[in-house]
């Protein structure tokens, strides 16, 4: 900003006497006129406290460039927590968090991550008249569920009265960044920090980091190299700090085996209503969509890895059946396979939707599907049944199909399909179909949103491990 050069003072050109004269009767009119201005706007913030009561809002700062083109929309929070908990958010030192987005262009050694970090981590928009849809990356959870927490209505900053101590570390983001890093002691070391920050907290001695949990957009397996000269790629010791294992650590993919402490929670998908009206209508229009193909695959092939074997079978099988749509993403329709849009237009076109493990057991996929209103099929019970026990029915068969990998099944899945009666995959459609706002990130900004969303139903699940008492390290 340029300052403008300062000039001298004009001097006066109308003449003192007369102005003398007029004096007092310039003054009482400017008096008069200022008394009338101040009552005037008095009355007018009288009237705007009558008629619109006081409501908690959002920061200024905080999600700007997604308020609603509607001038009926208001930016503003529930100003109650039905049901608690009330949660406590750490404010970490950014070098935890925040920090680390300053550099996105390194975030990953396989992708610019700058458009994914947009949005407090929903991306880019999908379309300029509609802010409820984004291009969101599937690594991203972790972001999305510091930016609803900081806008919860169950959020206190009273540590005395919290229930649940949240603390927001980017560990993918940061995991992602590490992945090709040789010095295991670089790779670690931020992790290590955090433990040592999070311990020194009065809050962490009450109850030794058992009320405190995480949240991370990668898979338990990049956080949980065991041995220091393990040939785990990339994967860096922090959910195997002992401190952490006190903790309950939310997580895409966690280890069926001995994780515990971990609990799986959904990849994030493109949809992120602002009001339950929005998901209704998503939801009606998923139960009424015209479904000409009864199963779909889209994915590419993998090599060298056992649980991915499976996927040669089915891309063999679909692409030689009349009733698969398939997106090979490594061949001529790859470009399908990044596009939001044409993900969800194919499966909300097919019955049943092909779920194969792929680098790990889990994909967003399944979730993609879910938000389709596409019956999930797994041929791992890894994919999703030990994974989403807060989100999914404990009846598989009410909203899935299983075709064991192993199993002779796995070589006819067409006919496998076609055994299942109509009326029952209606049933399970309608099903999946009312999983869609529990296993959605609605957007951090959301107003009169009264259904569950993913972020709730975790605290949920938390809170009432804390009020049976429950051990948080098991």
């Amino acid at each position: 900003m340029f300052l403008r050069k300062q000039t001298a003072p004009i001097p006066c050109s109308f003449d003192r006497e007369r102005s003398s004269k007029n004096k007092k009767p310039l003054l009482n009119h400017y008096v008069t006129y200022n008394s009338f201005l101040v009552l005037s706007l008095l009355l007018w913030f009288l009237l705007l406290y009558i008629c619109f009561p006081t409501t908690t809002h959002t920061k200024s700062t905080d999600f700007h460039p997604q308020t609603r083109n509607s001038p009926n929309r208001t930016r503003h929070l529930r100003p109650t927590c039905p049901g608690g908990p009330y949660v406590y958010v750490y404010d970490l030192p950014a070098e935890f968090n925040t920090a680390l987005l300053q550099d996105c262009h390194r975030l990953s050694v396989y992708t610019d991550m700058c458009p994914h970090v947009e949005n407090r981590g929903l991306g880019r928009r999908l379309s300029s008249s509609d802010n409820s849809w984004f291009a969101t990356y599937q690594f991203i959870a972790e972001m999305i569920f510091h930016a609803r927490m900081e806008n919860h209505p169950c959020r206190t900053r009273d540590t005395h009265v919290a229930k649940l101590f949240y603390v927001p570390f980017y560990g993918g983001l940061h995991a992602s960044s590490k992945l090709r890093e040789p010095n295991i002691t670089e790779r670690d070391a931020l992790a290590v920090r955090l433990v040592d920050f999070i311990q020194a907290q009065p809050t962490w001695r009450k109850n030794n980091g058992r009320d405190h949990f995480l949240a991370l957009g990668r898979t338990a397996w990049d956080f949980m190299r065991s041995n220091a000269n393990g040939p785990d790629f990339g994967a860096n010791c922090l959910l195997n700090l002992n401190a952490v294992q006190n903790m309950s650590v939310l997580t895409v993919e966690r280890n069926p085996w001995t994780g515990s402490n971990q609990f799986g929670i959904p990849y994030a998908s493109y949809f992120h209503p602002y009001t339950s009206a929005e998901m209704v209508t998503w939801q009606n229009k998923m139960t009424q969509s015209n479904r000409p193909h009864l199963f779909t695959f889209i994915g590419a092939p993998r090599k060298g890895l056992e649980k991915a074997a499976i996927r040669d079978d089915i891309i063999r099988q679909c692409d030689m059946s009349s009733k698969c749509r398939l997106v090979n993403c490594r061949g001529g329709q790859a470009d399908l396979c990044y596009d939001p849009a044409q993900v969800l237009k194919i499966m909300s076109q097919s019955e049943f939707c092909l779920q194969a493990p792929g680098d790990s057991f889990t994909r967003r996929s399944t979730f993609d599907s879910i938000l389709a209103g596409c019956i999930p099929v797994f041929f791992s019970p890894h994919t999703a049944y030990t994974q989403y026990l807060w989100y999914l029915p404990a009846t598989a068969t009410d909203y899935s199909v299983h075709i064991d990998e192993k199993g002779d099944g796995r070589m006819r899945i067409e006919e496998e399909l076609l055994k299942i009666p109509r009326e029952k995959v209606k049933k399970m459609r309608e099903r999946v179909v009312k999983l869609i706002p529990n296993v959605t990130y609605k957007h951090p900004n959301a107003t009169d949103f009264e259904l569950m969303d993913a972020v709730d139903v975790a605290l949920a699940a938390l809170s009432k491990r804390m009020s049976r008492g429950a051990d948080m390290s098991l």
